[in-house]
Parts: structure tokens; C-alpha cells; sequence
């Protein structure tokens, strides 16, 4: 990784740079290595932001977001998810920005700013929606259902959770994960529990617990929780048969995973069993280990119930847990109160930000009206400038067409002569075959054939020289056979004739020496018709260039293929420049407006004394698809 990193400080072409770096943020997330992430995050970010990459500049935000929430900062992960959902959103991507929106509504879910969740969980289905996201809809009505659970409100909380499992059932075609299913029973049971309807809630924790028959194999801290949830609910009817076996069969899965959480909730529900049997000693005993459990999970929902329960069933200590949950609720009202207000603070900074840009928007129209007065005052000025741009655009697009019309003629011309050097070499071996091999085999078969019935010495001389013959005719045959056979495998490529005869003739004419390195085994002439015109041009262009300007001895010209990207690079070792910003020639526009239409980028690297070098990144094909690829994760 390390080596991967200091491979990515060094490349110079910021499109490549911004790519190395963004799969490297994601790897160092993925290995959660805190201080290489956010050096790899920070670059991303940076160069991402200096190109208007703003695809990679979403998906940087969304893997800081994903930092900040694994390490429990929920107002800066809050910040970069929503920061995410705006370039999504102006990139028109409904898919991601609808993710984000979800992954809001889940922060401000565990801080308890259920009304902000709520609507995020909405602007979120809202997205999702007419995409037929059945698996994404599912998970947002069933957290809608859990935050209407957490505000009482049963009823509306039982109609999201019967949406998610409708839209759980919709999803034929998606792969479904095990858990779904088991977790939505257990959810609506939760529901109809905290009502105390347990007649219900029994009928949807069985559910859970045998429709995945699996469950207690590959999920068996789930599987711990609805057996418990079961077990309480069953209690609570009077059904008290194999009660105390279920619930130590829970609290041993608890064990063995150290769920902490899970194990809170076990002894409260032992505490309860023990005291409906009036064995007191046993339900407080069962009480305090649930309190413990609860404080080393920092499960405050937990650890209120376990106070409640002790302050019931032990009088001597009754004052004491009485005052603990009093002064726990206090604290917890104020520190929700606190990240419920910078939640608020957050949206109300955008909401500022927004009135601020339309306040901008506003000043703007005002003073363009003032503007626009002095520009009808100054028109006749304008239309002249105007007129002599559009001229000037329309010469140079002209120029740019005429020199591409130039350069097809030359491609075509190229492909003629070299059509006719094969036309050539063809009739070259017809007239070998049949003035060389065919007449010596005509004159050793005359001379065999009036040998043929002469046994004199003489005879056996002149057959002697025919078999001679033959055997020349068949060295000669042979090599027309491998003249044959290297012409039919060399790869004769137009464009690359095209380039080398560009160099030949500009470098010979100028008395320089040229290289040129390329990869033989492509096919050059697949590239696009407007990849191959273009190319030419600016090699064209930067070879005038260096012979005018540079007072080179030395070109050198490669191309090469990374990742579907042709990286060309010609270097000279003339006299260089000091570069300066913003004025340019004719040449450098020329170049600019072409590689800008084949969406590529260039470089330029030059200092007086040391020589130039210009690299022109070209990209193959689109690589749009790439991102989602790289960039897809949990959530």
C-alpha cells in the first residue's frame, strides 16, 4: 500500500492522480488505517475538487462520512453525507443521492432527531421510488417504522412495516439477505410488545424463529433475541412452560458471542420472571447484572429500565436507583437536546447558505439590469468585437477542419501506396513464378523427355544437370514461399505508417534525430476515425512546435495503453521554457480545443536548459461505469 501510495505522489496527470488516490481512500477505509485514510481521503478530495471531478468528489465525501460514523462522530459523518447527497444530486445520480438521504435519516434515528430522520427517510423513498428499488424502499419504511415505534405511534409504526415487508416481497429479482426477513418479524412483534399485545407479538417472533430454520447457525445473536423476545412474550400469557431453558439457551449464545447488549436484556427479563415468582433474591440479583451489562454497553435505554426494575423490587435500595434514574434521564434529555440542536444547526447552515445564494441571485439581477442599460448604450462597440470573435472562432474551426480533411487525405493516401506496394510485390512474384521457376522447370522437363529413352553416358550427364535445375527451381520456389510468408504476417498499420512518416519527414527535413515506441501488437487503425484525426494534428502541432522554438537535436514520441487510456508522451531535449500563465499560442489553443474534444487532459513539463515534455492523456472508452464499480459498499 505503502508503494501504491508513493506511485500516486508521483504521477503528474491529475485525472490518473485523483483515480489512484480515491482507490486508495477506499482500501486504507477498508483495512481502518485512521491516519493513511485521511491523508488518501484529503488528496482525493483536493484534486477531485481541482479538476471538477465532482463523481469522485460524492464518493470521497460518502467514504469520509463512513470514517466519521464507524468512530461515533455523528455530526461530521451527518455533514459529509449530506455534502455527498448535493453532488449526487447535481450529477442527477437519484440512485446515490437517494442512499444518502437514508444514511442521514439512520444518524439522526440513533440521536433520537426522529422529525429530521423522518423527512431525510422520505426525501430518500421519494428517489428510490420510481427506480423500483424494492430491497433500498424495504429498509426505508422499516426504519420509518422503528421511528414511529420510538414515538408511540403504534399504528402508523405497524403500516411502514407492512410496506417494507411488501416491498421485501416485491424484490423477486434481488438478492434478498437472510437476516430481512427474521429482522421485520421481530420488529413488528416489538411493536405489538411495547403495546403489550403479546398475543400478537408471540405470533411475529415465531415467525422469525422458524421460517429461517438456518437462523440460529448464521445469525446467532439475532437468533438470541427474538428466542428472548419470545420467551418474555410467552411469560407475559402465562405460558411458562421451558421458559427459564429458553432463556438460558439465549444468555449462553449471549456468552459465547460476549453480546453485551444482548446479555442486558436477558437478566432483565430473568429479574422479571424471578419476581412474578416472588423469589426476590434472585430477581434483584438478575436486575443488577442487567444494570451492569447495560453500563458496559452504554446502552442508556437499558440501563433506565434495569433502575426502574431495582427501584420495584428492592426497597433498601430504592432511593438510591430512584435518584440515579432521575439524574440519568436529566442528562440524556440535555445531551440529546445537544445533538438534536446541532443537527438543526447543520440544516439551518444550509438552509442560510441556500437564502444566501438566492440573495446573491437577487444583487445579481439587479445589477445585470444596470449592466445591460450601459450595454445598450455601448452596442455598436459590442457587435463589432462580437462579430470580429465569432469570425475569428469560425476561421479557427474552419482551420481545424481543413487540417483534419488534410490528415484523412493523407491516411487515405497512405493506405493507397500501401495497397499498391502489395499490388507490386504481387505481380513482382507472378512474373518470378513465370519467367524464373516456370521456364527452368519447362526446360528440364523438354530435357528429360528426350533423355528419356538414351542410356549413354552422355544421357546420364545432361539428366544429372535437368535434376540440378529442378533442384535450383526448388530453392528458388522456397524462397518465394518465405517472402510470401513474412508479407503475409507483417503488420502493416496505416496509423502508425501515418506517424512514422510524419517523423521521417519533419525530423530528416530538420536534420533531427527521432524515437519511436509504440505497442506493435494493437491494432492502431481500430481506434476511432475523430481519435486518429485528432492524435495526428497534435503530434503534428508539437513536432513544429519543437523544431521552431526549442533548438532540439533529439525527439522522442511513445504511446502507450493503461486502463484504456492512450498516454502519449514526446520529449525533446531543446532549450525548454519558463511557463507562463494564461497566454498562449495559436498552437497550445489548438491542442487545448482537441484534446477537450476527445475528453481527455494534457501536461506540460518544461525548464530553461532541460528540455520539454508534453504528455496527452486520451481515454479509449468511457470510464464512467468504473466509479460505481470501486466506490459500491455496505449501507
Amino acid at each position: 500500500m505503502k508503494k501504491a501510495f508513493l506511485a500516486a505522489n508521483q504521477i503528474s496527470p491529475d485525472s490518473l492522480k485523483v483515480y489512484y488516490y480515491s482507490r486508495l481512500s477506499l482500501a486504507y477505509l477498508a483495512l481502518n488505517d485512521t491516519v493513511q485514510f485521511r491523508d488518501a481521503n484529503k488528496k482525493t478530495l483536493s484534486f477531485a475538487n481541482k479538476i471538477n471531478d465532482t463523481i469522485t468528489e460524492a464518493y470521497a465525501l460518502w467514504d469520509l462520512a463512513d470514517f466519521f460514523e464507524t468512530h461515533m462522530v455523528m455530526d461530521s459523518a451527518f455533514y459529509n453525507y449530506q455534502e455527498a447527497q448535493k453532488k449526487f444530486t447535481s450529477l442527477k445520480d437519484n440512485y446515490y443521492a437517494g442512499r444518502m438521504f437514508y444514511n442521514m435519516a439512520l444518524i439522526q434515528t440513533e440521536v433520537k432527531d426522529y422529525t429530521g430522520a423522518e423527512v431525510n427517510a422520505f426525501n430518500s423513498i421519494e428517489l428510490l421510488k420510481p427506480l423500483n428499488e424494492h430491497l433500498r424502499l424495504h429498509r426505508c419504511y422499516s426504519l420509518l417504522g422503528s421511528i414511529t415505534k420510538e414515538l408511540k405511534e403504534y399504528d402508523r409504526s405497524l403500516e411502514y412495516f407492512n410496506l417494507a415487508n411488501e416491498y421485501l416481497s416485491e424484490a423477486k429479482s434481488e438478492e434478498i439477505p437472510r437476516l430481512y426477513y427474521p429482522q421485520l418479524q421481530n420488529n413488528i412483534g416489538n411493536v405489538y410488545k411495547d403495546q403489550g399485545n403479546y398475543n400478537a407479538a408471540k405470533k411475529y417472533y415465531q415467525k422469525a424463529v422458524f421460517t429461517e430454520d438456518s437462523l440460529r447457525f448464521f445469525a446467532p445473536s439475532t437468533y438470541a433475541l427474538i428466542v428472548n423476545n419470545l420467551a418474555f412474550s410467552r411469560f407475559k400469557l402465562g405460558d411458562t412452560l421451558n421458559i427459564l431453558q429458553d432463556l438460558e439457551m439465549a444468555k449462553r449464545i449471549q456468552k459465547e458471542l460476549n453480546d453485551i447488549e444482548g446479555l442486558s436484556l436477558s437478566e432483565y427479563n430473568f429479574a422479571e420472571f424471578y419476581l412474578s415468582k416472588n423469589d426476590t433474591l434472585n430477581a434483584v440479583a438478575s436486575g443488577q447484572k442487567a444494570k451492569q451489562y447495560a453500563e458496559e454497553g452504554s446502552n442508556n435505554k437499558r440501563l433506565l429500565a434495569s433502575l426502574g426494575l431495582l427501584a420495584r423490587i428492592d426497597p433498601k435500595n430504592s432511593l438510591n436507583y430512584t435518584e440515579r434514574y432521575i439524574a440519568l434521564t436529566d442528562s440524556l434529555i440535555q445531551v440529546e437536546r445537544q445533538e438534536r440542536n446541532k443537527f438543526t444547526r447543520i440544516r439551518f447552515e444550509t438552509d442560510e447558505f441556500i437564502a444566501e445564494n438566492e440573495s446573491l441571485v437577487r444583487k445579481k439581477q439587479i445589477w445585470t439590469g444596470l449592466a445591460l442599460s450601459i450595454f445598450l448604450l455601448g452596442v455598436s462597440l459590442y457587435v463589432i468585437f462580437y462579430q470580429r470573435s465569432r469570425n475569428q472562432a469560425l476561421q479557427f474551426q474552419q482551420q481545424q477542419q481543413t487540417s483534419n480533411q488534410e490528415i484523412f487525405d493523407l491516411m487515405l493516401s497512405q493506405k493507397q501506396k500501401i495497397a499498391e506496394t502489395k499490388k507490386a510485390e504481387q505481380k513482382r512474384i507472378s512474373e518470378e513464378l513465370h519467367d524464373g521457376v516456370l521456364g527452368k522447370m519447362l526446360g528440364a522437363r523438354m530435357v528429360l523427355t528426350g533423355l528419356n529413352k538414351v542410356a549413354s553416358e552422355e544421357a546420364i550427364s545432361e539428366r544429372a544437370k535437368a535434376i540440378a535445375a529442378l533442384k535450383d527451381v526448388e530453392g528458388e520456389v522456397r524462397a518465394i514461399s518465405h517472402e510470401l510468408s513474412h508479407a503475409a504476417y507483417h503488420n502493416i498499420n496505416n496509423f502508425i505508417s501515418s506517424i512514422k512518416e510524419l517523423l521521417k519527414t519533419t525530423c530528416s527535413t530538420n536534420d533531427l534525430d527521432f524515437s519511436f515506441d509504440y505497442d506493435e501488437t494493437y491494432d492502431w487503425d481500430a481506434m476511432k476515425g475523430e481519435i486518429k484525426i485528432n492524435l495526428y494534428r497534435m503530434v503534428q502541432e508539437i513536432l513544429q512546435n519543437a523544431v521552431k522554438h526549442s533548438k532540439c537535436k533529439n525527439i522522442l514520441v511513445s504511446f502507450v495503453r493503461r486502463n484504456q487510456i492512450l498516454i502519449v508522451t514526446i520529449t525533446d531535449d531543446g532549450q525548454g521554457f519558463a511557463s507562463k500563465p494564461g497566454k498562449k499560442g495559436i498552437g497550445m489553443r489548438n491542442i487545448k480545443s482537441r484534446v477537450e474534444k476527445l475528453g481527455g487532459t494534457w501536461d506540460i513539463d518544461s525548464r530553461p536548459n532541460k528540455g520539454t515534455t508534453i504528455i496527452l492523456n486520451i481515454p479509449l472508452e468511457s470510464q464512467n461505469n468504473a466509479h460505481e464499480v470501486i466506490h459500491e459498499k455496505r449501507v
